[in-house]
């Protein structure tokens, strides 16, 4: 059942896992190839909420740029499986804050859309609120479970990968802010047929848009329409588009061209001209680039003398086109044009456009304009002429290589690295420096367990006795005794808490009731002790403790706020058969791996090879390391490298003055579970003072 209850728990996160990791990869990427688009629809944002004099104008394409690397890359640490606490924290932080923000976008409806995947996919706000509570509730299960998550790469290449993918989605952008987006996914891209888009099916009714425009003449402003468009005494201000009534809205419904200042609608003119046209996109030409002005004005030269159409689109009133002609020198004619649509048509101010009979057949960034040498002959002749329409899948393609084939250099590059002498040199030093720095973290604790020995004077004289020694001669480790039943409340009276701690060496499996002779783990801590000995091999021979028994042992006695002394070990068949390690696993997934990491914790595990109590045999000091390195890497397989590396495992099998110091020296032993030597003060501070040597 628990194996079943493991496997669907596994299934469940790891499916979540990688939705979430496609659901960030895609939107990070979409607003990556198009930062632009994400960085107007923050100034929408920010103009909705009425923040334009708080917010410098740089702001918004920062905050484009590195929330789509962000998403990027977590969504890449997802599905690779790095760094998955971390990982999943974060998924879990971001989901926090957008969800509860995206009920609130779709309650004020402050922008028509949420713009969280870019142009490629157009959600409602309560449609994005909804998908937001999906993945809310999937990043939980990723968090809660992280450790379930199958890692697809080596921990040793996790920064390497993590680093190049913000590498890679910074060059991205970069190269999309300069260029164009790499994905295009507006009814404006390359191949698009402008026309065909605007139309509307036979039989339906189309919604009526009205276009206003603000003029000023005499210090006076008014709105005027196509029809009272006034005469060239008034000065354009902007322009208004907005829905009168509703019908079926093609995908392009508000692309319009008024020729200024004639005010004369010549949008189909443009759009059936069988020949070139080139239509310069200028949203706001106060804002444009001009660095490369010389280039349009000797694109417009060509095109008076080839006969090819040019016009300049914006959204800028006349005052500003006169002083862009009279600063430029631009001859040619100007148009008026929403503001929105232009910046939807090209992401770039200026941008360019090649249109022929309505399609478009290519596009170019203020960066990339024809130079002179692409100009030297008739467009339909030239490359520059023909229809430049790359299939998604090879872009898909093209892009999926730029980011594989320096990933897998870089891969290579640390490969080699990692195979040179100089880094086996460093990982040598590292990891002694590490093993003695975390060996220093972890508690030190000798602990005695005197089982069913000493009546209650001769215990509260033995613990009387042990506590005047080490507040003498303060020890450098932590040391518990753990005594039967009866001495516990009198033994606590007698104890320097800060020098010895106390447990018991056992507790119930029931947290009340009418169990004749048990004691539960409240009434252990009621007399004073603060730890319990669970799972004692004299406790799995004699009572018949299975791991299902001990797991409520333990469960009750950490809710009950005692740390658990939990013993694991071989017999000495199972030793013989070489199945130990085999063995030592099974105990601890019987019975702790249901629990929590902050449960775990306060567990302290020690290893007792069960043919070596009481039997005066004692397992090497080199057989005590391996079992412990293998029990701590057990640990870090289930609860994580910081919980293995935090538990103390202590050593229980014949452990005397003699060969304490031998054991405790070793890097994976944290100290010593003590029987028989523990019975006498000499004895037990003897291997106490064992970590004094």
């Amino acid at each position: 059942m628990n194996k079943a209850k493991h496997k669907l728990r596994w299934l469940a996160v790891n499916v979540c896992r990688i939705v979430l990791a496609v659901t960030f990869v895609f939107s990070g990427f979409v607003k990556i190839v198009d930062p632009k688009g994400t960085q107007y629809k923050f100034v929408d944002y920010i103009q909705a909420f009425g923040w334009e004099a708080w917010v410098p104008e740089f702001v918004p394409l920062a905050l484009a740029i590195s929330l789509a690397v962000f998403e990027f890359c977590v969504g890449i640490n997802m599905f690779f499986g790095m760094r998955r606490r971390f990982t999943s924290w974060l998924y879990l932080l971001f989901m926090l804050v957008m969800t509860p923000l995206t009920l609130y976008l779709w309650l004020t409806n402050p922008v028509e859309d949420c713009g969280c995947f870019g142009d490629a996919i157009t959600l409602t706000h309560a449609e994005t609120f909804i998908k937001n509570i999906v993945l809310l509730l999937m990043s939980w299960v990723v968090f809660r479970y992280f450790r379930l998550m199958t890692r697809f790469i080596s921990e040793r290449n996790q920064w390497t990968i993590s680093l190049y993918s913000i590498v890679f989605g910074l060059i991205l952008a970069c190269v999309s802010l300069y260029r164009l987006p790499v994905f295009d996914f507006r009814p404006y891209h390359v191949g698009a047929d402008l026309k065909a888009a605007m139309e509307i099916p036979e039989g339906l009714e189309g919604p009526v848009y009205e276009t206003t425009f603000v003029m000023e003449k005499d210090g006076v402003r008014e709105e005027f329409t196509l029809e009272d468009y006034p005469d060239d005494t008034w000065t354009f201000i902007e322009s208004k588009t907005k829905m009168v009534s509703e019908g079926f809205i093609p995908e392009i419904h508000d692309f319009s061209i008024i020729l200024t200042p004639e005010g004369e609608d010549i949008t189909m003119n443009v759009l059936a001209d069988t020949s070139y046209t080139f239509l310069l996109i200028a949203p706001h030409l106060e804002e444009a680039d001009d660095s490369n002005v010389d280039r349009i004005n000797e694109l417009y030269d060509y095109c008076v003398e080839h006969q090819y159409a040019f016009y300049c689109l914006t959204a800028s009133g006349d005052e500003m086109i006169e002083t862009w002609k009279e600063l430029e020198g631009a001859d040619y004619p100007f148009a008026i044009a929403d503001d929105i649509t232009l910046k939807t048509i090209v992401r770039s101010n200026p941008g360019l456009v090649l249109l022929k009979n309505g399609v478009v057949y290519n596009k170019w960034s203020c960066n990339t304009l024809p130079t002179s040498d692409q100009l030297n002959a008739p467009l339909e002749q030239s490359l520059m002429g023909r229809l430049q329409l790359d299939s998604r899948l090879m872009v898909t393609l093209r892009v999926l290589l730029w980011f594989l084939i320096p990933l897998r250099l870089v891969v290579f590059a640390d490969r080699i690295w990692v195979g040179s002498k100089l880094y086996k040199r460093m990982k040598h030093r590292k990891k002694i420096n590490n093993l003695l720095k975390t060996r220093k973290m972890r508690k030190k604790i000798v602990a005695g367990n005197w089982k069913m020995n000493l009546n209650l004077q001769e215990g509260v004289a033995l613990a009387t006795e042990l506590n005047e020694a080490l507040t003498a001669d303060k020890p450098n480790c932590d040391v518990v005794i753990c005594t039967p039943f009866i001495h516990l409340a009198s033994v606590a009276n007698v104890l320097d808490t800060n020098i010895i701690g106390l447990g018991a060496e056992n507790c119930a499996d029931k947290e009340q009731g009418a169990y004749t002779g048990e004691v539960s783990a409240a009434m252990v801590k009621s007399s004073g002790a603060q730890y319990v000995i669970l799972a004692h091999s004299a406790r799995r021979a004699y009572y018949g403790e299975t791991a299902e028994i001990l797991k409520e042992k333990v469960n009750l006695a950490l809710a009950n706020g005692l740390k658990v002394i939990f013993c694991i070990g071989e017999v000495l068949e199972e030793r013989e058969a070489e199945k130990q390690n085999e063995v030592v696993k099974e105990q601890l997934a019987g019975s702790l791996f249901d629990l929590t990491t902050e449960q775990f914790s306060n567990i302290i595990l020690a290893y007792e090879p069960v043919w070596a109590i009481g039997t005066g045999k004692t397992a090497t000091a080199e057989q005590a390391e391996e079992m412990h390195a293998f029990i701590r890497a057990t640990i870090a397989e289930q609860f994580g490298a910081e919980a293995a590396e935090n538990v103390s495992i202590l050593y229980g099998g014949s452990c005397k003055p003699s060969n304490a110091k031998e054991i405790f020296a070793k890097p994976n032993v944290d100290g010593g579970l003590i029987g028989g030597a523990a019975l006498k003060c000499a004895d037990f501070k003897g291997i106490i003072d064992a970590w004094k040597a």
